[in-house]
């Protein structure tokens, strides 16, 4: 049984489309129905049930995904075993959109550099569920916004930045932060993702009750409807704000020293993992990113 075959059968199970799984592996959907096909003889049973576009686990097949993604796991370490540094093979890095285009590029250069043979996979997802891939062994690390409750000792939190909470608002428009977040549309960061939280308050702290344009758990969207005058936000400063944000007044809500309302980015990592040379060089690698 190859264990290609098996990481095709996790990847039609999770998006729940032959498709889907075969962009994501870069194949074609009829090699993977080839894959599913294969070990469904092998097996002896059915391991989906197709409907239109839609291909849904059969029961027997949810029974045995547990197994067939410790053994693609497996799989996955071998190579690092005979490398007596621990920095070969694939590290699985989950980031959220912010991370992706502000630390983490830097950051993979300097583990290209000082680790040829370590290849890092990006996976990109919202804190919450980059959390619970975390806790799931579906990645090795994660990028996120710090959860807003206290870690299990499984896991591991180092703190990469500190954002302050700003107004985003076009430069030409006049008054002060309350001012403006009575008077122009609000477009929210999204209260119920854990980096809207701060925002919003704030706002309760402040009594303010902007007219609310929209939600958005999206802050380069934010950034860029802000940019195109559609209305004003309460976002953290991330690292690549400006690039997306030109033309826009970022102003500190908060007096200077005093950071009541931050969206703190963290590195969360198992506290006992299979990689942890490879981990190790990431949380060395990240600070390194944003000095530079």
């Amino acid at each position: 049984m190859d264990s290609r075959y098996l990481k095709s059968l996790i990847a039609v199970a999770d998006s729940g489309s032959i498709a889907d799984a075969a962009r994501a592996e870069g194949l074609t959907a009829a090699a993977v129905s080839q894959r599913i096909q294969a070990l469904e003889r092998s097996l002896g049973f059915a391991l989906l049930s197709r409907a239109g576009h839609a291909a849904k686990a059969t029961d027997a097949c949810l029974a045995l995904l547990p197994r067939a993604r410790r053994i693609v796991r497996e799989v996955a370490l071998l190579a690092g075993d005979a490398d007596d540094e621990g920095l070969t093979g694939t590290l699985r890095i989950g980031a959220i959109s912010t991370a992706l285009t502000g630390m983490l590029p830097a950051a993979l250069r300097v583990l290209t550099q000082q680790a040829p043979g370590m290849r890092p996979a990006i996976v990109p997802g919202t804190s919450r569920s980059l959390y619970q891939a975390l806790l799931a062994g579906e990645i090795d690390a994660a990028i996120l916004v710090a959860p807003p409750f206290e870690l299990p000792k499984t896991l591991h939190a180092l703190t990469l930045r500190r954002e302050e909470l700003i107004l985003l608002a076009r430069r030409k428009l006049r008054g002060d932060a309350a001012t403006l977040l009575r008077t122009q549309p609000y477009i929210r960061y999204d209260p119920s993702a854990w980096g809207g939280r701060p925002a919003q308050r704030y706002l309760d702290d402040q009594g303010l009750q902007p007219a609310l344009l929209c939600d958005l758990d999206a802050l380069e969207t934010i950034a860029m409807l802000v940019a195109d005058g559609v209305g004003v936000s309460l976002v953290p400063r991330w690292s690549g704000l400006e690039k997306l944000a030109a033309g826009c007044r970022m102003e500190a809500v908060e007096p200077e020293g005093h950071a009541l309302y931050p969206r703190d980015i963290v590195l969360l990592i198992p506290a006992q993992s299979e990689r942890p040379n490879m981990l190790r060089m990431l949380s060395q690698a990240i600070p390194s990113a944003e000095s530079t």
